[in-house]
């Protein structure tokens, strides 16, 4: 979805990357996922936005992890600071579109505009297709 953001608007993409990368597979990813969510775990980040200051709204894409912000993106805004930024929230899902993340992050960045309503959810089975979906998003929100 972000690669499809980029390309329809030209933008940068940024990936958060963890100090220790995370499973390659599923079952074992959702079973680490788990622990971290019940254990309030913040893996450590390795890389930073470099140049934030560049940039006024951000379209901040994640997936759901059980029914959550994977813990690394807990970690990201806890130690990101985005006062004065808009952020436009998209993810993918397993079935429970935003599930009070977005409301998550307007919390975790009470000093960004975090624009609840203006979001994109999909389903993860319907990414592979869901290009045009993606372009007609950006283009209600202005984009």
């Amino acid at each position: 979805m972000a690669y499809w953001i980029k390309e329809q608007m030209g933008s940068d993409v940024f990936q958060i990357n963890t100090v220790d990368a995370y499973p390659g597979d599923h079952d074992e990813l959702v079973a680490q996922g788990e622990a971290e969510n019940e254990n309030n775990f913040r893996p450590e980040i390795a890389n930073q936005i470099e140049n934030l200051e560049d940039y006024d709204t951000i379209l901040f894409g994640y997936p759901i992890w059980v029914y959550d912000l994977p813990s690394v993106v807990y970690s990201f805004l806890e130690d990101t600071e985005f006062s004065g930024k808009t952020i436009i929230p998209f993810n993918a899902h397993g079935g429970s579109e935003f599930t009070g993340t977005r409301e998550a992050i307007a919390e975790l960045e009470p000093n960004a505009i975090v624009e609840i309503d203006n979001g994109l959810t999909i389903s993860r089975n319907d990414v592979p297709n869901a290009q045009q979906e993606v372009v007609d998003w950006l283009t209600d929100i202005g984009y």
